[in-house]
């Protein structure tokens, strides 16, 4: 058996991984289009603040491809793939067959057409550690800094670099940041925090038009800048699967095996949709934990083990400048708040299941209530009381912290 993955990131090191579980021999070959040994994406952030380096972000160690006895092929861009050939072409005109290929390809930053963008030299994105290091070549203590989105790399960017330049604004037409995983609420109390670290913001207006150092907002306010950086959200790499006549939505579509509508060809990571467990809607799961189990799944499958890909819920853990968030599942039902100066916690709860949450400051404790999500626990069978104020096991069954915590179970 020959396989190959397209991609090199959290994916792909889960396919890999999901292979070698099942098929300990056959020929692996990983083809990136970067430079680099994998590494986590979430922390090029952290590489600019100074509070890591390239070897620790490191998503694998150094011996990882030779001890999988992988093929690694660095700066390898794939232009076509030829299912009925069972084989891809690169940009050298290389073909390469396979018997089962894993596309991982990720996604992009999205350009938005902005009137007037092709006036600003040099605009950044902050997605790869290529655009991280441009992006920390350019920025001195004099750089005037806007950054167009207000999402989690919008912000992330501004936390990497907020001591290093001399002002720094965060934009968006939401009227709050994060506003597609947290409420009002919880993203105001961000911002106030983001606030006091020379980060400004303004929101719920867009930027209409851009001249070369200038943004004019459809309220008619204008910022000045030196550098802009584009952060409005990503799209999934899905053309090669498209243009090789696969079934694409937003995202590749998968069967519950990770398969694409290819024979022979399976996709994972950011470039899919997957079904979220707590809505039953099919989307785009962006985030590092469902990227690595969906590799796994459909690496066990390439090598004709038999594993579902059924349990994805929509989740992030991040934190900025000591002020730690956790979102998981989705929002719509009853919503059970407890708030204080410092922390903000809501839960939601519908069918006598805990369909989501939110929670700033005190994290503790988010794990539990990712796995009742994750695990569809009634509610009825917890003591929910308990578990509203403070999650522990101590909320669960005997039989179940048992099992979880492999104890004695009860003889009958």
């Amino acid at each position: 058996m020959k396989y190959v993955i397209i991609g090199n990131s959290t994916a792909a090191i889960g396919g890999i991984e999901g292979i070698r579980s099942q098929d300990t021999n056959s020929e692996i070959v990983v083809l990136s289009n970067e430079a680099y040994h994998t590494y986590s994406r979430p922390l090029i952030s952290y590489l600019l603040q100074g509070k890591t380096d390239f070897e620790r972000m490191k998503y694998r160690d150094d011996n990882f491809y030779k001890e999988m006895n992988c093929e690694l092929k660095l700066e390898t861009y794939v232009t076509a793939i030829h299912p009925d050939k069972k084989e891809i072409v690169t940009q050298t005109g290389e073909v390469i067959g396979y018997d089962k290929l894993l596309v991982a390809t990720g996604s992009r930053p999205f350009v938005p057409p902005i009137e007037g963008l092709e006036k600003v030299e040099d605009p950044f994105t902050f997605m790869t550690l290529d655009s991280a290091k441009a992006l920390e070549k350019k920025i001195n203590e004099k750089s005037r800094v806007l950054i167009v989105g207000a999402g989690l790399i919008g912000l992330k960017c501004a936390e990497a670099i907020s001591k290093k330049v001399a002002s720094l604004t965060v934009c968006d037409i939401a009227p709050h940041v994060l506003s597609s995983i947290v409420d009002m609420e919880c993203g105001e109390r961000l911002k106030k925090h983001l606030e006091n670290y020379n980060i400004q913001f303004k929101l719920g207006t867009g930027v209409q038009k851009l001249d070369a150092h200038t943004a004019y907002f459809q309220d008619g306010t204008t910022v000045e800048f030196d550098i802009l950086v584009l952060a409005v959200g990503v799209r999934p790499n899905v053309e090669l699967v498209q243009q090789a006549g696969g079934r694409v939505n937003r995202g590749i579509i998968l069967d519950e095996y990770c398969q694409t509508s290819l024979e022979n060809i399976y996709a994972a990571g950011d470039c899919t949709e997957s079904v979220d467990l707590t809505d039953g809607n099919q989307k785009i799961l962006a985030i590092l934990p469902n990227a690595y189990r969906q590799g796994e799944c459909a690496g066990i499958n390439m090598a004709l083990g038999k594993q579902r890909f059924d349990k994805a819920i929509p989740m992030n853990a991040i934190g900025f400048f000591g002020l730690h968030l956790i979102s998981a599942g989705s929002y719509e039902g009853e919503e059970i708040i407890t708030q204080d100066e410092n922390n903000y916690k809501k839960l939601i709860v519908k069918d006598d299941l805990l369909k989501g949450f939110m929670m700033l400051g005190d994290v503790e404790g988010a794990g539990i209530y990712t796995s009742i999500i994750r695990e569809q626990i009634p509610l009825s069978s917890l003591n929910f009381e308990l578990l509203k104020e403070r999650p522990g096991l101590i909320a669960f069954s005997r039989n179940y912290r048992d099992d979880k915590l492999g104890g004695r179970k009860n003889e009958h």
